[in-house]
């Protein structure tokens, strides 16, 4: 061998593609995601959590093209999941699941579902949840438009949170924003009528995108006057909008209501 470098090249998941592993690679998605999945190395405390834990609190998925995809036409059994039938409330980006978490221990009359692809996070999120003693609160490692679209049944969500979600703030980027018309269609099928979509960020840019978007919604409506909802107060203070205070960031909140279609 001559001791050459062979390139390796990334999938949009960030997956190592080589030649080596050509013939055994999955297949994946031809669309771009609102993330780039990188392996992070967990802490002893959260390997033993993603061991001990993951059988308690992580939804099992039927995957699709990609590592983070869902299968279509696999809808969860929200009443078998979850053990009764509550209000479901949903964080898209629960990221070390300190909202979700709080959120779940202070209402344990509702059901939470925490969607994240990051395996550190959600590593966290089981922790504290176990620590807590929190019982009502699932979480599922897959891309979030295709866990509204697939695994949960159309109308069995009463509230769907999207908090400081990641801005793609370089114009050649902003085409892997979340918030986007075809969200906006998936969110609305996974929302019951009258149900809420509650919406943070930091950036000035991404929260008009999120406002013009869903503006045009047919699926929505405004929840607020004036220009920017008012900031939710079950929103816990996590190092996202720290960050964007810090450095003099307006943070802006939107609410919108599911109507009837």
């Amino acid at each position: 061998m001559s001791g050459r470098k062979v390139p390796v090249r990334h999938t949009p998941e960030g997956q190592p593609n080589t030649p080596d592993a050509r013939d055994t690679a999955p297949v994946f998605r031809d669309k771009p995601v609102s993330f780039v999945r990188r392996s992070g190395r967990m802490s002893e405390a959260q390997d033993r959590a993603w061991a001990e834990l993951s059988p308690v609190y992580l939804l099992p998925v039927e995957r699709a093209a990609a590592a983070t995809s869902v299968k279509a036409g696999t809808a969860a059994d929200l009443e078998h999941v979850y053990g009764r039938a509550a209000r479901l409330v949903v964080e898209i980006g629960s990221g070390q699941g300190h909202q979700i978490v709080s959120a779940a221990s202070a209402d344990p009359d509702t059901d939470f579902l925490a969607v994240e692809v990051f395996t550190a996070g959600l590593a966290r999120t089981m922790l504290d949840a176990d620590r807590e003693g929190v019982k009502n609160l699932r979480l599922v490692e897959a891309n979030a438009p295709e866990v509204l679209e697939h695994m949960l049944p159309a109308a069995s969500v009463d509230e769907l949170w999207v908090f400081f979600p990641d801005p793609w703030h370089k114009n050649k980027h902003t085409k892997r924003r979340l918030v986007a018309p075809e969200f906006a269609r998936i969110a609305a099928q996974a929302l019951r009528p009258g149900g809420t979509l509650r919406l943070a960020t930091d950036w000035q840019d991404y929260a008009d995108q999120m406002r013009d978007v869903l503006d045009e919604a047919p699926g929505f409506e405004r929840a607020f006057a004036g220009e920017w909802a008012d900031r939710f107060e079950g929103r816990v203070l996590t190092a996202f909008e720290r960050k964007g205070l810090r450095v003099g960031r307006d943070i802006r909140d939107l609410t919108y209501t599911r109507v009837s279609p």
